[in-house]
């Protein structure tokens, strides 16, 4: 049961409900890297909004080096979602299982790479600090981009900025009152599946941040490793699969 429950939840024959369980485990990983994250270097690195406008601003003020630092931190979340694009599209040119699950195996790795990293952060901290917002940059590209593709954008997991709209328009049908019946344009109702979605992505985002904060607070870095590990699961079946394919 387990291993096909891994299986439809990674593997390269999706469903929506699939795709929505996913996303919720994903929106979780991704509060927890962001919020561990920030106390590990002071910056958020899952979405791209404010870099940007941090970038224009550091240009009108004349700082340079700090739009320079926003222009690495933009590009390597773009890389990220590029590796994405190209794991994804290899591993499918190729009929394999594991075309998504490659994405979250490699996620899992560079993030235990970012516990290592940051766990000598205090030894060169002018080198290691920079280079671990770049990491954390390309971690969240990357996954933000599996969901992506998966669920063709439906579903994003590491930011929260268009959940959030998206729950407010719903909420707004939900509660929209049809005055004088349907009218002619028909009768305004919520999408009820996806108001649960969508709250429930947002909640376990939150949750995440929650976890991810205490564990990085009484852990350090070492609570990198319980991350990686579920990813690790959750990649693992379809990577057996084409393993077991190969092999025979």
């Amino acid at each position: 049961m387990t291993a096909q429950f891994l299986r439809r939840l990674t593997g390269r024959d999706r469903t929506l409900q699939a795709n929505r369980q996913l996303g919720a485990v994903l929106a979780f990983v991704a509060g927890a890297i962001n919020a561990g994250g920030f106390l590990a270097v002071q910056r958020y690195t899952s979405h791209m909004t404010g870099v940007v406008s941090a970038i224009a601003d550091d240009l009108v003020l004349g700082q340079l080096l700090l739009a320079a630092a926003g222009l690495m931190s933009l590009a390597f979340f773009m890389a990220g979602a590029m590796t994405t694009a190209i794991l994804t599209n290899w591993a499918r040119r190729r009929a394999m299982h594991s075309e998504y699950a490659l994405s979250l195996l490699l996620e899992a790795l560079l993030l235990l790479l970012f516990g290592l990293v940051g766990a000598n952060l205090h030894f060169w901290t002018e080198f290691l600090l920079p280079s671990t917002v770049l990491l954390l940059c390309f971690l969240m590209g990357l996954q933000n981009a599996v969901v992506t593709k998966i669920s063709r954008a439906e579903i994003r997991t590491t930011h929260m900025t268009g959940v959030i709209t998206d729950l407010g328009i719903e909420l707004g049908r939900l509660l929209y009152w049809n005055r004088g019946g349907a009218g002619a344009h028909g009768l305004v109702r919520a999408d009820r599946p996806r108001l649960r979605l969508l709250a429930g992505i947002l909640s376990l985002f939150f949750a995440g941040g929650i976890v991810g904060a205490l564990a990085f607070k009484h852990f350090g870095f070492s609570a990198t490793v319980p991350v990686a590990l579920l990813l690790i699961v959750m990649a693992a079946r379809p990577l057996m699969d084409d393993i077991s394919e190969h092999v025979r």
